[in-house]
Parts: C-alpha cells; sequence; structure tokens
C-alpha cells in the first residue's frame, strides 16, 4: 500500500513560478514517479516522469520549464514549476507505479488526492 499527498498549488500570475510536493509513504522500493494534470472535459496528462533509475523525461508543453526532482530520504517528489502560463492551470496530480511505467497514466497503480494550480493573466 502506497499513499501520496500533493501540496504546493496555488494561484499566481503567468510567468510565475511553483513547487509541488508529493509525499509518499516510507518505503524500501524504487518507484516510477510522475506528475499529471487535468482540467474539465479534458484526459489527465502526463507533464513529468521520474524513472526508477532517476532518468527524467517531459511533455513537450513544459520542457525548459517545469523540472521534476526527488529528495528520496524524504521520501519527497517535487515539481518546479516556472514560467507558469493560462495553459498549465489545472488540478496536479502526484502518482507511483513500482514496475515500469511511461507517461500513460493507465501505467499507474498509485494516486494522490491532488493540489490546483491556477494561473491567470
Amino acid at each position: 500500500q502506497v499513499s501520496l499527498e500533493e501540496s504546493g498549488g496555488g494561484s499566481v500570475q503567468a510567468g510565475g513560478s511553483l513547487r509541488l510536493s508529493c509525499v509518499m509513504s516510507p518505503t524500501y522500493n524504487k518507484y516510477f514517479m510522475a506528475w499529471f494534470r487535468q482540467t474539465p472535459g479534458k484526459e489527465r496528462e502526463g507533464v513529468a516522469l521520474m524513472n526508477a533509475d532517476g532518468t527524467t523525461r517531459y511533455a513537450d508543453t513544459v520542457k525548459g520549464r517545469f523540472i521534476i526532482s526527488e529528495d528520496y530520504s524524504k521520501y519527497t517528489l517535487y515539481l518546479d514549476m516556472n514560467n507558469l502560463q493560462p495553459e498549465d492551470t489545472g488540478m496536479y496530480y502526484c502518482a507511483a507505479e513500482l514496475n515500469r511505467a511511461s507517461m500513460n497514466p493507465d501505467d499507474f497503480g498509485w494516486w494522490g488526492h491532488g493540489t490546483q494550480v491556477t494561473v491567470s493573466l
């Protein structure tokens, strides 16, 4: 059983920054971790992925602006979001999977409840 809890969302103006955090229940295993986002009426989309070996992958829409990182000693995953734009608005979710995973939400078995990010002009 894995629990995930996101925090750090909020409202910012375009061009601003936010740091999202996702605290995971302590585990000896190394998981694939990812951030997803969703807006009403749209499918959940992958934003950033951290593979179990520490390599990362980003959606083209956030590449160069968002950075995924982790502090494994604190069981915490981060998403640093810079130069935020209105199209980045959405509910951001942290997800974890023990086995191989991609940026497809169907690959992930554990999810947090999400944190809202709102970007205004």
